[in-house]
């Protein structure tokens, strides 16, 4: 038998991070358990960009989270605002109205004051001028309701909040994978931890799951999300397997939420099977709305342009593996190289580039060259020139006449060298878990809270709905992590 604690938090990321320091706020003694070794920690958390999404009212706000801005930032950017409406708005129509309002209100409302609190504790946020600003006569605006990150993307959100629990006296068990939860009638007394070849008992008196959804599970996504998702790359750790759904799903806990849903997005056709720490989220492709997408047959299948991309890409990835053979190539010309983010620069790119577009037809890997050719031909005569084009707003320049149309961004194709990037679909985290109450307590099957036990993060279902906003994932992370460890540390000191 191990030690006792007040709180075991069962993982490494991010939520898992916010709930042992919100239960060691309380005056709990915290263990957290992560499955990785130490030097694949942090769950999908250090695999992300860091973009965070909070509500924010103007300036003041912003610097409430951002609080080193310069007086040159300030006097070279729009930062414009992101009300908790606009935030509620976004959240109800990329989930199609099928978000919990419970969670969306907690999310929302509880956005802006998480990241204040890890800002207070010694974490640092930053303008993203790189991926949701351009500079439009000589000022940067930032759109679609994205403005901040954490200092040093996702691994730098892994090292700050690794350093800041340990200041707190959280002890942290690295290569430490949680098989199941010791529980009686009276609730959940602890964590079966398997290290190495052994096997033993946590005594804890309360226990928080933040462990991560089921995306590197292949037969779990292809008994959820449907045939065909085994063939999905996994953009981050190959750790989220759903052991913690598992755990508490087998003493009764309630499933909840889009199990046949997930956030998937355009990842490089070549990437490994599992996330790269060397390479980080630079395999995601995200700059489409300024180009077409094709896939085998040469033909256009999504609209590139419906929506900023922050509200398209989580969703587009399930499209690209709908297609033939699971991929789709990005078209680009000269005209808008200059706004493609840093990701399409790498080395380990899937490329093609060519001074025509019938010798580009020919350099893109399995696509019908003549169908490519007549696609593109369609597409440039639908192009409604007219209108201005502006990559900060959705400028309505949009096509006529054509399946799918494209309804903002739209430029012909007609200035060489062009550039094309191979994409196929690559999974983040899935949308199916575990119901929880208001206070962050996992419930049964009937619906009466199970004690001692508390969720958050990935595995906390009914908040996405077949899409989500981008910057969101860290977010919700945050609050309902906050949420899970201030619950879970008053029950136990209380």
């Amino acid at each position: 038998m191990s030690k006792a604690y007040d709180v075991v938090v069962v993982g490494g990321g991010n939520a898992a991070f916010c709930a042992a320091l919100a239960a060691c706020d309380q005056g709990a003694s915290v263990l957290m358990l992560e499955r990785a070794p130490e030097a694949e920690s942090g769950g999908n958390s250090r695999f992300t960009a860091g973009a965070i999404r909070f509500a924010y009212d103007g300036l003041e706000h912003l610097r409430e989270v951002v609080t080193d801005l310069s007086n040159e930032e300030i006097a070279t950017t729009d930062f414009g605002t992101y009300t908790e409406d606009q935030f509620f708005d976004d959240m109800f129509r990329v989930t199609q109205y099928r978000t919990d309002p419970d969670l969306c209100e907690t999310l929302v409302k509880g956005s802006r004051d998480a990241w204040k609190w890890l800002r207070a504790k010694g974490m640092r946020f930053t303008p993203i001028y790189g991926r949701q600003a351009f500079k439009v006569d000589g000022k940067f605006k930032f759109w679609g309701g994205l403005t901040v990150e954490t200092w040093g993307g996702g691994p730098g959100l892994v090292d700050s909040a690794t350093e800041i629990a340990k200041r707190a006296g959280i002890e942290i068990r690295y290569g430490a994978r949680a098989v199941g939860l010791v529980h009686d009638d009276s609730g959940v007394k602890g964590v079966r931890v398997k290290s190495g070849a052994a096997i033993s008992e946590v005594p804890a008196r309360a226990v928080v799951l933040a462990c991560g959804g089921f995306e590197a599970n292949p037969e779990w996504r292809t008994r959820y999300l449907g045939p065909g998702w085994e063939l999905a790359k996994v953009r981050g750790t190959r750790f989220n397997s759903g052991d913690g759904i598992k755990m508490a799903l087998d003493i009764g806990a309630a499933s909840y939420g889009n199990w046949s849903g997930c956030h998937a997005v355009g990842w490089d056709r070549n990437a490994p099977e599992f996330g790269d720490l060397d390479v980080g989220d630079q395999f995601q492709k995200h700059s489409y709305p300024f180009g077409i997408l094709v896939n085998a047959r040469g033909e256009r299948f999504v609209d590139e342009g419906a929506d900023f991309r922050n509200y398209t890409y989580a969703k587009y990835g399930r499209a690209i593996l709908e297609q033939p053979a699971q991929f789709a190539w990005q078209i680009f010309d000269q005209k808008v190289i200059h706004l493609l983010r840093g990701e399409y620069r790498i080395k380990q790119v899937t490329k093609a580039s060519a001074n025509t577009l019938e010798e580009l037809a020919g350099k893109l890997e399995g696509v019908d060259p003549q169908a490519f050719l007549a696609t593109v031909k369609a597409y440039n005569a639908a192009v409604q020139q007219g209108v201005p084009f502006n990559p900060n707003v959705k400028d309505g320049r949009g096509t006529t006449g054509i399946t799918p149309p494209k309804t903002n961004w739209a430029n012909t194709l007609d200035a060489p060298p062009y550039e094309a990037y191979g994409v196929t679909c690559g999974i983040t985290f899935t949308f199916g878990g575990l119901r929880i109450a208001k206070n962050g307590q996992v419930v049964d099957t009937d619906f009466v809270p199970i004690p001692g036990l508390y969720a958050a993060g990935e595995l906390v279902g009914g908040l996405f709905w077949f899409n989500y906003p981008g910057g969101t994932g860290l977010t919700s992370g945050a609050v309902f992590g906050r949420l899970a460890g201030t619950s879970a540390g008053e029950a136990v000191r209380g």
